[in-house]
């Protein structure tokens, strides 16, 4: 059974990087969405492409969570990354962590908002 789905951009090779770590986890209950040129993601997460681009989202259950927090949704999934969950749900390194996610997460939209269809 399908708990959670998590939205990113395959076509980023940054972001196909990382995803992909992650899945040789082989978690069972996270279904990996590719958001390019993907019209149920944007239905089912109720937002628009460049919403999509612009940061990773992770919906479970009914609830869309997105940016710095969605990957705190996703490390505590994963058994082998929980370490980071735990690490990176402390206030003060969240705080951090999300400042540094924005500016990275912008960087990587910059780079890839080309494949946004005008």
């Amino acid at each position: 059974m399908i708990i959670m789905k998590v939205y990113f951009n395959n076509s980023c090779k940054i972001c196909r990087s990382e995803i992909n770590l992650y899945k040789k986890e082989n978690t069972k209950d996270i279904d990996w969405i590719d958001i390019t040129n993907n019209s149920l993601a944007k239905k089912e997460t109720s937002k628009n492409d460049k919403e999509l681009l612009r940061r990773l989202h992770v919906k479970d259950k009914e609830k869309v969570i997105e940016g710095a927090e969605a990957f705190l949704y996703l490390w505590k999934k994963i058994p082998k990354y929980k370490f980071l969950y735990s690490f990176f749900k402390l206030p003060i390194i969240f705080t951090l962590f999300n400042f540094g996610y924005e500016i990275v997460a912008y960087l990587l939209y910059l780079k890839n908002k080309k494949q946004l269809k005008n």
